[in-house]
């Protein structure tokens, strides 16, 4: 009989434990404070008698409107300041890439304008031109005219021709030529060296020589 008795212990000991626990964790529950899921914000006002008082409500609602509305305008305005900046920041720094990128192609095509002189002075003999080897001369002259194209695929332009009026923007006058003809006076007489220009701009003025009149003058 006691080794029955003490088997039923047994058995229902764990039971009463689990119950026991169970019961700890409800009351646990029910002490703990519950928080409401959102906290309310009273945004009314409310007169000595504890009652809510409109005039003074719709007050602070329209005070709270204008420094809304202030805010709007600042962030606004220093949005648009900051917009017109950065826009004009990019323009600036397009112009600087495009002036760069124009600065380096002026100074690769000048560096070539040696070799086109070199190619204008073989040619400028044109009796002694014409004596060298015609596979050879015609060759150099192949070169010579793929050069030209590649100038005015880029733009470039010579510039300085016999007969025309001397501009200083686009002649260097290199020797003047006494002239008995009022008509040619100021003008182009003889063109030492081409000049060039690359678009609207002159990268190398023409080296010319002027005529200048002079009465009686041979």
């Amino acid at each position: 009989m006691d080794d029955e008795n003490k088997v039923k212990k047994e058995e229902t000991e764990p039971l009463e434990a689990t119950r026991a626990i169970g019961s700890e964790e409800s009351q646990a529950q029910r002490s703990d404070p519950v928080e409401p899921a959102d906290s309310e914000v009273l945004e009314f006002e409310f007169n000595e008698d504890g009652e809510e008082d409109l005039k003074k409500t719709l007050k602070k609602f329209r005070d709270d409107l204008k420094v809304c509305k202030k805010e709007k305008e600042e962030y606004l305005t220093g949005w648009q300041k900051e917009r017109a900046e950065f826009s004009n920041y990019r323009k600036a720094e397009d112009d600087r890439k495009a002036m760069f990128s124009e600065s380096m192609r002026e100074r690769i095509l000048t560096k070539f304008l040696t070799v086109i002189d070199s190619f204008n002075m073989a040619f400028a003999n044109r009796e002694a031109w014409e004596k060298v080897d015609e596979n050879w001369r015609k060759g150099v002259e192949y070169i010579y005219g793929q050069m030209n194209t590649i100038f005015e695929e880029y733009g470039v332009k010579p510039i300085g021709l016999v007969g025309e009026v001397f501009d200083p923007n686009l002649h260097q006058s290199i020797e003047l030529m006494q002239t008995d003809k009022k008509e040619l006076d100021h003008t182009v007489s003889n063109v030492i060296q081409k000049g060039y220009k690359l678009g609207e701009r002159v990268i190398r003025p023409a080296k010319v020589s002027v005529y200048e009149y002079r009465e009686g003058a041979k």
